[in-house]
């Protein structure tokens, strides 16, 4: 599995950006909610990386963190409600966003330790 040492708020800003990645298309209502999650800093420094991975890469990743940071139930319930907004931040859910929503809310919840 990919290893990162990565704080939780990386994390956050991976799997959310991973998920702008579904129409390769980042819009600025997605950054714009990103931002309001993580600090620049970490947003600048996961964008580099994740543009660099390849899906597989990024699959191994978030489900390593999501063991790393022990996510229960909830706190997954709370990462999919917030992929679910970001795809909804520009008024439309097209159906590559749907389908990557429903690809990682399958993925995330079966990993829940």
């Amino acid at each position: 599995m990919e290893k990162s040492n990565w704080t939780k708020e990386e994390f956050i800003a991976y799997i959310l950006l991973y998920a702008t990645k579904a129409n390769f298309v980042e819009t600025p209502e997605e950054k714009e909610i990103i931002l309001s999650k993580v600090n620049a800093q970490s947003y600048q420094k996961i964008h580099k990386e994740l543009d660099n991975d390849n899906d597989f890469q990024s699959i191994q990743k978030i489900l390593a963190n999501l063991g790393k940071f022990s996510y229960t139930k909830r706190n997954i319930d709370l990462l999919i409600s917030e992929i679910r907004m970001l795809y909804l931040s520009d008024g439309d859910c097209n159906s590559n966003e749907n389908t990557m929503f429903l690809g990682l809310k399958r993925l995330l919840k079966d990993k829940t330790f």
